[in-house]
C-alpha cells in the first residue's frame, strides 16, 4: 500500500510493510547503490526530509523506515532493545533489499547501524554515525550515587499507569517539544513547526504512551567500545559540535579504533548539534556523498 505523506515532505511518499504482524511504514527513492537510514529516538522518516531527495538524485537507492514503536509504524506492547530493531532491519533487507548496504543513523539510529555493521557484515558495506548515541538508556556505572537515584526513580514514574500518563503529556505538549528542540539544534531556525509536528503527532496515537516508558526502562545494547572490535566496514563518524546530549568528546573512541587501525573518518560540524543532518543538511549531504564515493563504490 502506498500512500502520500503529506507531513514528511510533498516529494515522499510511504508504504506500509508487515513485520511479525505489526505494520511498518518505511519509504524508498532514486536507483543505485541502497542507502538505508535510521531515525533516532521519538523521530521518523521525516527527520530525513532533508537528506533523502539529495542522496536518492546523486545515484543511490534510499530507504528510510520509521522503527516500530516511532512515527507511523505500529506503537506494538513490547519489551524493546536496540536488537528487536536490529533484527527489524535485518528483515526490511531481507524482504527489500538484498545486496550489501551502507546504514546511516543518528543518535540511537546510529547505534542501530554500528550494530548492524558489528554483527552483520554479510549485509553491510559501510555505516555512517551522526552524533551516535553510547546506549538506548544509561548503564548504571555511567552514573554517579544520586543521578543513579534520580533515573530510578524516574523510571519508576514513567512505568506506573497513573504518573507515566502525567509525565508522557507533559513532555509530548508542542511547548516542550519545541523548547527541549532549542536546547539541542544549535540554530534556532531549523525548529520549524514542521518539524514540532512531525514529532508530536505520532505521540497522540494509542499505545505512544506505553512506549516511551517501555524505551526509557530498556537496557542499553551494547556499547560502542564493545562493537567497534569486529566492525570491519568502513565509518563515517559525523558530529554536530554543539551537541549538548551526546558530546562530541564522544568521538574519541572512534579516534582511539581509527588510531587501532580500523578505516574511520571523523568529521565535526561546527555550530551544529544533535541532529546537524537536519540543521545544516547540505554540509552533511555532502560529506556522506563525497565519503560513498572514496571508500563504498560498488
Amino acid at each position: 500500500m502506498v500512500t502520500p505523506a503529506i507531513s514528511l515532505s510533498a516529494s515522499i511518499e510511504t508504504q506500509t510493510w508487515t513485520w511479525q504482524n505489526y505494520k511498518i511504514q518505511y519509504t524508498v527513492q532514486g536507483q543505485g547503490q541502497p542507502l538505508v537510514l535510521i531515525h533516532g529516538f521519538g523521530a521518523s522518516i521525516g527527520h530525513w526530509r532533508k537528506n533523502i531527495p539529495a542522496l536518492a538524485t546523486s545515484g543511490y537507492r534510499v530507504f528510510a523506515l520509521d522503527l516500530l514503536g516511532f512515527g507511523g509504524s505500529d506503537k506494538a506492547a513490547i519489551a524493546y532493545s536496540i536488537d528487536i530493531w536490529v533484527e527489524l532491519i535485518k528483515d526490511f533487507w531481507q524482504e527489500h533489499i538484498q545486496q550489501p548496504s551502507v546504514f546511516i543513523g543518528n543518535s540511537i539510529g546510529a547505534l542501530i547501524a554500528l550494530t548492524i555493521a558489528s554483527r552483520h557484515r554479510e549485509i553491510t558495506q559501510g555505516a555512517v554515525l551522526i552524533n551516535s548515541a553510547g546506549g538506548l538508556s544509561h548503564r548504571p556505572h555511567e552514573l554517579n550515587p544520586v543521578l543513579r537515584f534520580v533515573m530510578a526513580s524516574f523510571s519508576r514514574l514513567v512505568s506506573h499507569p497513573l504518573t507515566g500518563t502525567i509525565v508522557f503529556n507533559s513532555i509530548r505538549r508542542k511547548s516542550q517539544i519545541r523548547r527541549t528542540l532549542y536546547q539541542v539544534y544549535r540554530r534556532r531556525e531549523a525548529v520549524t513547526e514542521e518539524l514540532v509536528e512531525m514529532l508530536y503527532a505520532p505521540s497522540c496515537e494509542p499505545g505512544a504512551q506505553q512506549v516511551f516508558a517501555a524505551i526509557l526502562t530498556a537496557p542499553p545494547g551494547d556499547s560502542p567500545e564493545e562493537l567497534l572490535p569486529t566492525v570491519t566496514v568502513p565509518l563515517l563518524v559525523i558530529w554536530g559540535a554543539d551537541d549538548p546530549w551526546t558530546p562530541i568528546t564522544g568521538a574519541k573512541i572512534y579516534e582511539q579504533a581509527r588510531a587501532e587501525g580500523k578505516d574511520i573518518e571523523i568529521i565535526p560540524i561546527e555550530n551544529a548539534g544533535h541532529c546537524p543532518h537536519d540543521e545544516v543538511p547540505e554540509v552533511v549531504n555532502a560529506e556522506i556523498i563525497n565519503w560513498l564515493q572514496v571508500k563504498v563504490r560498488v
